[in-house]
């Protein structure tokens, strides 16, 4: 396959099976980080285009945990190992959201807060976000999921941007600019949909 067909953030229809896995793996995540400080108020959420009937998405099921505090990735590493998840390095020193998230709001928090770690399934195609119980990434990624899920113009606007996006992304090795890109549509209407859950409670 040349390097000009090759896509890293080629698009697939919305896979009804996505869900189901991603229950499976936060079943199994809660199970092994068991014993945690701050394990047993944590919250375990499937995220991202996968998480919205009928939206088209790059085949990777993505995972979250909000935990306070933050396990170290000595905590984690020996939990997650056995799972199939391991710590993920980013495509490049400059991926983002592997560290930290980037700030994103009206809310100023501290570089701490926005602290994370991000973790991999290889063979499972599964990215396993552990955000700080408190970080506004953490609330506005199920916001933002809950808001597509009830507004399918506005789901199928964010389709059609990713759908762009990707074709712009293809021969690249890596998706890193595709996810900057795609930020950008949740930062435009992130008082839409911050507004929109806060309203529902």
């Amino acid at each position: 396959m040349s390097n000009r067909a090759y896509n890293p953030a080629a698009l697939q229809a919305h896979d009804p099976a996505w869900a189901p896995r991603a229950a499976g793996y936060l079943a199994r995540a809660r199970a092994a980080l068991g014993g945690l400080p701050g394990a047993g108020d944590a919250l375990y959420d499937h995220i991202g285009s996968t998480s919205v009937p009928g939206l088209a998405a790059k085949p990777y099921v993505d995972l979250q945990i909000r935990i306070l505090p933050l396990p170290t990735h000595d905590e984690l590493g020996h939990r997650l190992t056995p799972l199939g998840f391991e710590r993920a390095p980013g495509a490049r020193p400059d991926s983002p959201g592997v560290d930290r998230d980037l700030p994103i709001g009206d809310e100023h928090v501290s570089a701490e807060v926005r602290e994370k770690r991000l973790y991999v399934h290889r063979e499972e195609s599964a990215i396993l976000h552990i955000r700080r119980a408190d970080s506004p990434w953490g609330r506005y990624t199920v916001w933002f999921r809950d808001w597509l899920r009830a507004h399918p113009a506005e789901r199928e606007r964010y389709e059609n941007t990713k759908r762009k996006l990707s074709l712009k992304n293809a021969g690249k090795p890596d998706y890193d600019d595709y996810t900057r890109a795609k930020t950008v549509f949740v930062d435009d209407v992130q008082q839409e949909f911050a507004i929109w859950a806060r309203d529902r409670g």
